[in-house]
C-alpha cells in the first residue's frame, strides 16, 4: 500500500492513503460482476437494450459488494460468537441481514437456499444410486439384472439338478 506522510501544525505525522490495493484473493471476478450488473440493468430497462457500463462503475460495484460481504460476514460472525459457536450457519446470515437493516433480502435468500438444497439433494441421491448400481455390478459379476445364472448358485458355481 502506498502512503504519504504529512505533518500537521501540531507536529504530528498523519498518513493518507494515495492508492488502495485490495489483495487478489478478496477481489470479486470482474467478468461476473459485469454480467450481474448488465443482466439486472437489462431487466430494469424499458427497452431491454444492451446497456454499457464503464470500467470504473464495475470497479465501484465490485468494491461495494466486497465491503457488503465483509460487513455481513463480520455481523454474522458476531451473532455466531454470541451463541458460543465457531461455525457460521445460514440462520446467522439471516439474522445478520436483519441486524444490518436488510430484512428484504431474507425471504429471497431463504428461497434460493432451499432451491439450492433441493438441487443438491437430488444430485446426491442420483450420484449415490449410480454408485450403488456400479458397486453391485462389481461385487457380483455373475448376477445379471439382479438374478442368478440358471443352474448356478449365488457364487456362479454349477449346481446339479436334484430330482
Amino acid at each position: 500500500m502506498e502512503t504519504t506522510a504529512t505533518t500537521t501544525a501540531t507536529g504530528t505525522a498523519t498518513a493518507t492513503v494515495a492508492e488502495k490495493v485490495v489483495p487478489d484473493a478478496e477481489e470479486l471476478p470482474k467478468a461476473i460482476v459485469r454480467r450481474l450488473v448488465k443482466d439486472k440493468l437489462a431487466k430494469l430497462s424499458q427497452d431491454g437494450g444492451d446497456i454499457q457500463v464503464q470500467k470504473d462503475s464495475i470497479s465501484a460495484f465490485s468494491e461495494s459488494a466486497r465491503i457488503f460481504i465483509h460487513y455481513l460476514s463480520a455481523t454474522a460472525n458476531d451473532i455466531c460468537k454470541e451463541s458460543k459457536r465457531q461455525t457460521i450457519n445460514a440462520e446467522d446470515v439471516f439474522k445478520a441481514l436483519e441486524e444490518i437493516e436488510f430484512p428484504e433480502f431474507v425471504a429471497p435468500l431463504r428461497a434460493s437456499l432451499e432451491e439450492f438444497k433441493q438441487k443438491n439433494a437430488k444430485r446426491k441421491s442420483d450420484s449415490s444410486k449410480a454408485k450403488e448400481a456400479k458397486k453391485s455390478k462389481t461385487e457380483d459379476p455373475t448376477m445379471e439384472n439382479g438374478e442368478a445364472h440358471e443352474n448356478g448358485d449365488e457364487d456362479g458355481n454349477k449346481v446339479a439338478d436334484e430330482e
